[in-house]
């Protein structure tokens, strides 16, 4: 779709996206006012306040009644009920993302892997160790195994570049999750590849994706407690 041909209160959303990610509108800074933006697209305010309204409700802006309009100054964070690509969930925030690969391996499953992907105890099955960064900082750990099966090709990607999950939703559409999470102690391991204190609590969610009856992935997601946080929204049907 061309831009022209972009409905306007997306092209409303874009401004302000391009505004956090360029560092025009920083973290606690004010946005312009409904009625300015609505001069500058030539739309009417009910048209802004519709873009405006889905970005505050992602979390992207808060709205203060006879205030205005602020850039929410947030940890790092993924909706639970969804899986979003974490690159583009930083680039969102405005911050750069980048990625760590530490493994990159075909194995064997042992009990508790077969068991959480489905597969026998032995199968062959693919192994990948991430550190996902926001404007250099370590935000999230990755630890995933894949079915061979669905993603062939997993072993060849250059996950610096692109994520597992880009790949993956590329590769088999994921059509359902399953998440636990819960706060965790790190490892030894962990504390050093997430670059943080020794007496800093995680939060740990744990994830399984299918795609239709095809069991994908699994992945074990570690952040630090002090700069991750999940949200989850839900309708309440009335």
């Amino acid at each position: 779709m061309s831009a022209t041909a972009q409905p306007r209160y997306l092209r409303i959303k874009e401004y302000i996206l391009e505004g956090i990610r360029s560092r025009q509108f920083l973290p606690g800074s004010k946005i312009p006012p409904e009625l300015e933006l609505a001069r500058q697209f030539s739309v009417s305010r009910m048209t802004v306040n519709k873009a405006v309204r889905d970005l505050a409700e992602a979390g992207i802006l808060l709205r203060f009644a006879g205030d205005g309009t602020y850039v929410a100054e947030r940890k790092a964070e993924s909706p639970l009920l969804d899986i979003n690509n974490i690159s583009a969930e930083v680039e969102a925030r405005g911050h750069a993302h980048s990625a760590d690969v530490h493994l990159l391996e075909s194995v064997l499953a042992g009990e508790d892997v077969a068991l959480q992907l489905g597969v026998k105890v032995g199968a062959l099955v693919f192994h990948s160790v991430l550190v996902h960064r926001e404007d250099g900082v370590p935000i999230q750990l990755e630890d995933r195994y894949v079915n061979p099966a669905w993603a062939p090709d997993y072993l060849e990607q250059d996950f610096s570049r692109r994520t597992p999950n880009n790949y993956l939703m590329e590769t088999c559409p994921l059509t359902d999750i399953e998440h636990a999470v819960e706060a965790v102690t790190p490892s030894a391991r962990e504390v050093n590849l997430l670059e943080m204190a020794d007496n800093e609590p995680c939060l740990l969610v744990l994830r399984r994706t299918w795609s239709y009856k095809n069991l994908v992935s699994f992945a074990r997601l570690v952040h630090p407690g002090s700069r991750y946080k999940l949200r989850s929204q839900t309708r309440v049907k009335k």
